[in-house]
């Protein structure tokens, strides 16, 4: 599924960026649309709405993409050259969503578990999940099922018994009579969840739009942290409609700065040597190679300009 937003800029340098899921964790970029930091920097964007994020970066069909660090790392471990750049989510903040009839984690043992694919964010959180109640991949049967609306299906359906559901999509599990087992933001577990990512090729050829695109996202930041009304047309424009609950303003982001993490993107890479033997650079990978702060140093350095931001 392809989705294109076009926002015209004349004379500005036309980039195009990639978002996966419809929600709260996306509006960053949303904000960045929607309240013209893209025209103020001169460029000129163009929204992408694709379940291959990764793909599509990596093939160079985009010039940027929001993801979660386990989705990149699995690509940067098999050859490509992704790098993240700013992160904006740094907790587990999913819902495990079981049938009705499933009362406890231990009555998972032998039930049928959906993922987005082996590798993805959904995965890898799952085997933490299982590994924090003494559980194993062993103990369940997953099954790759696709994006969220197909795990919504499969779940109400009963070709699953459970699966891991971003808020705010649990309300739409729960309204088809689905349970809410887990709150994994109970946990309180530090995770590099979604941030922005974008090539090594394109730091080195067009690092001052890299550069200006990062300032633009930096600002959004910035007005999600302290203008609602802009997130609320955000949603209008991006968002599906929700139960007022369903869409609260995504204030819940990580630290000012915005860096991501190391030690969140190693625990990823630890994760992901764990998960399957199909990616064996995992075990010896360097979580430095993963990430590129760079230019969010450059935006300090020049007058302090982030912290100048909440003055």
């Amino acid at each position: 599924m392809l989705c294109v937003f076009h926002n015209p800029a004349s004379g500005a340098d036309k980039i195009r960026v990639a978002f996966s899921a419809v929600a709260p964790t996306q509006g960053v970029l949303w904000v960045a649309d929607v309240g013209g930091l893209f025209n103020k920097n001169d460029l000129s964007a163009e929204i992408i709405y694709t379940r291959a994020a990764i793909e599509t970066l990596v093939a160079g069909e985009v010039d940027f993409a929001q993801m979660t660090g386990a989705l990149m790392s699995s690509a940067r471990l098999q050859g490509a050259d992704p790098v993240m750049i700013a992160g904006v989510q740094d907790t587990l903040e999913d819902r495990l969503i079981v049938r009705p009839n499933i009362k406890s984690m231990e009555e998972l043992k032998g039930k049928r578990i959906g993922v987005f694919r082996f590798g993805a964010a959904s995965h890898l959180r799952f085997l933490y999940v299982l590994g924090r109640y003494g559980l194993s991949d062993r103990d369940v049967t997953l099954l790759q099922v696709g994006d969220t609306p197909e795990r919504l299906i499969a779940l109400s359906g009963g070709s699953i018994d459970a699966t891991l559901l971003s808020p705010p999509d649990h309300f739409e599990a729960q309204r088809l009579g689905m349970k809410t087992l887990l709150n994994l933001r109970d946990f309180k577990v530090a995770f590099q969840g979604t941030g922005l990512v974008t090539t090594q090729r394109l730091l080195a050829k067009r690092r001052d739009v890299a550069r200006r695109f990062l300032k633009s996202y930096v600002e959004a930041i910035h007005v999600v942290k302290t203008n609602p009304e802009v997130s609320k047309k955000v949603f209008a424009k991006f968002g599906k409609p929700k139960t007022k609950s369903g869409w609260k303003t995504p204030t819940r982001l990580s630290a000012r700065s915005s860096n991501p993490s190391l030690t969140l993107l190693s625990r990823a890479l630890k994760r992901s040597s764990k998960a399957s033997d199909r990616i064996p650079a995992a075990k010896t990978a360097n979580p430095r190679d993963f990430i590129d702060i760079s230019l969010l140093e450059e935006l300090d350095r020049s007058g302090y300009y982030i912290d100048a931001l909440y003055r």
